[in-house]
């Protein structure tokens, strides 16, 4: 049976995304509505109206037409979601790429989305003009939001006096194609609609009690879907002020939130162990913040009460990905006897599924299974990869996660792993989450990551990428693998450790599992 979400159905206007965010600021037109956390700069929501109103001007101007892509290439500035919403307003589509990533890697992008123009900044210009090469593209299609010599400018964009297109755009129309993580493989182009974000907006708000006097924190990326809806789009929603930051750095990070008095900080997990242990955090006076949500990635309970315990603020978790526009469960703000390795419950208007991945039946509450989510966040589909769709998107509309789960009689889900990340040690399942949880409660460690590796009888075995705290230069693998063996069961022992500088992860805080079967397979 279907697990259908506790909360009655919210309405979803059939609008484009811009009718649903722009439009009567009322009293909070002169607001600040993006800070820039580096230099203090601010853009009031009047100002950004403004700027995305001429944005979209300026792109017809240069021939963008209705249906086109524009992908943006940068970090988190003030500037972001002008472009972001200038392309929207244009009527044309926005694919928005990893800051990180390389020419070829963003060639591909292009490529694939079938791009004609790219912004980005001049620290980016070197990588972006060989992308856009590479794709085909002639330099003169990139705009910089800051200044490059010889290369346009958002100014000049902002400079135009020509009228700005008529609005044509429908909600089922695509509004952005981000691209999957590609932690199983290449990444993907996500099809969302105006429709998918904008419910995904209505769908948060029973959930999320931000108002127009909070203060979000930016830091996560909004190129990345998590940054996108739950910080920049509902920040607008919500005519709250979103202080934004191009870079997680510890010191910057808690100079602005002490600064800026900011109450609301979304995080993922890495961010969570630099709170939870860093000695530089007593340095900050943080009791401004509030609340502390993690997505993107497991937060481990223990990890989570000791941050909530060291700032005085509330934790919470949620669970989402790029397919499901990305929220699709939320712990609430009201039901603080939640456990917090939970991710909480279904949004408004979603039903979910949990199915044995070797039988493919339902399984019921206590049970696990994969998790499958309908509703109207859930994406179109794949670009131009009809095979992946029909793979994750069934005839019902059921979206496969490929996550694991478990969920309560009273609808509490927790995603207990990965499907294809599950290691199974002599027939038993071994999640890597679970040993990854378990081993950040170490003094010693700071990070770290398990994945199966085979031993030499061929069988799989749970391996530990583990980062050293600082503290930490004596910790060995022995005492790695005596801290697992004390505390779980025996098929679950780590029987090979690794320690390294760095766990690689995604900009959103995903562990890049397939890095470290690649690291692996180079030392066999």
């Amino acid at each position: 049976m279907p697990v259908r979400s506790p909360y009655p159905d919210v309405e979803i206007p059939e609008v484009s995304l811009f009718d649903f965010l722009f439009g009567d600021f009322g009293d909070r037109a002169d607001a600040p509505a993006l800070i820039d956390g580096t230099s203090g700069a601010t853009i009031t929501f009047a100002e950004l109206e403004g700027m995305v109103v001429k944005i979209a001007a300026a792109l017809a101007e240069r021939g963008v037409v209705a249906g086109d892509v524009v992908g943006i290439f940068a970090p988190n500035t003030p500037y972001y979601p002008a472009v972001f919403h200038g392309i929207l307003r244009a009527n044309a589509i926005v694919t928005s790429a990893n800051s990180l990533y390389t020419p070829g890697e963003l060639a591909h992008q292009l490529i694939d989305s079938g791009a004609k123009m790219l912004f980005t900044i001049s620290p980016f210009l070197e990588r972006a003009t060989e992308a856009v090469t590479q794709a085909g593209l002639s330099a003169d299609v990139i705009v910089v939001l800051d200044a490059a010599d010889g290369v346009a400018s958002l100014r000049d964009l902002l400079a135009t006096t020509a009228e700005p297109p008529t609005q044509i755009v429908t909600a089922g129309d695509t509004a952005v194609l981000p691209y999957s993580s590609g932690t199983t493989g290449r990444a993907k182009g996500v099809i969302l609609t105006h429709r998918n974000l904008v419910a995904n907006l209505a769908q948060l708000e029973p959930v999320f009690r931000v108002t127009a006097e909070s203060k979000i924190l930016a830091v996560l990326p909004f190129f990345h879907i998590y940054g996108m809806t739950v910080m920049m789009n509902n920040g607008l929603h919500k005519r709250s002020t979103v202080i934004t930051m191009p870079r997680f750095d510890l010191a910057e990070f808690l100079r602005i939130v002490s600064e800026n008095e900011i109450d609301y900080v979304y995080i993922a997990p890495p961010v969570a162990v630099a709170l939870a242990k860093h000695p530089m955090i007593d340095q900050f006076d943080l009791s401004c913040i509030e609340v502390i949500f993690s997505g993107a990635a497991p937060l481990d309970a223990e990890l989570g009460r000791a941050v909530a315990q060291r700032l005085g603020c509330r934790v919470l978790q949620g669970y989402g990905m790029t397919e499901l526009s990305p929220v699709s469960h939320a712990m609430p703000e009201d039901r603080p006897e939640m456990d917090l390795n939970s991710v909480g419950l279904a949004l408004p208007n979603i039903d979910c599924k949990l199915v044995d991945p070797e039988t493919g039946e339902e399984v019921g509450p206590g049970g696990r299974g994969e998790l499958w989510v309908k509703g109207p966040n859930v994406m179109s589909g794949y670009l131009n990869n009809p095979e992946a769709t029909a793979f994750t998107l069934d005839a019902e509309g059921y979206l496969h996660t490929g996550d694991v789960a478990t969920v309560t009689e009273d609808g509490v889900f927790t995603i207990v792993d990965r499907v294809k990340e599950l290691i199974k040690y002599k027939g038993y399942q071994v999640p890597p989450a679970e040993l990854e949880a378990l081993l950040l409660t170490h003094a010693k460690i700071a990070d770290v990551a398990v994945i199966g590796v085979k031993d030499h009888e061929g069988e799989e075995v749970p391996k530990a990428f583990v980062v050293r705290q600082e503290s930490g230069a004596d910790l060995t693998a022995d005492d790695v693998m005596t801290f697992v063996a004390e505390r779980l069961a025996p098929h679950k022992k780590v029987r090979a450790v690794e320690f390294i500088d760095q766990i690689p992860k995604s900009a959103s805080g995903k562990i890049l599992r397939k890095d470290l079967r690649a690291r692996e397979a180079a030392t066999t």
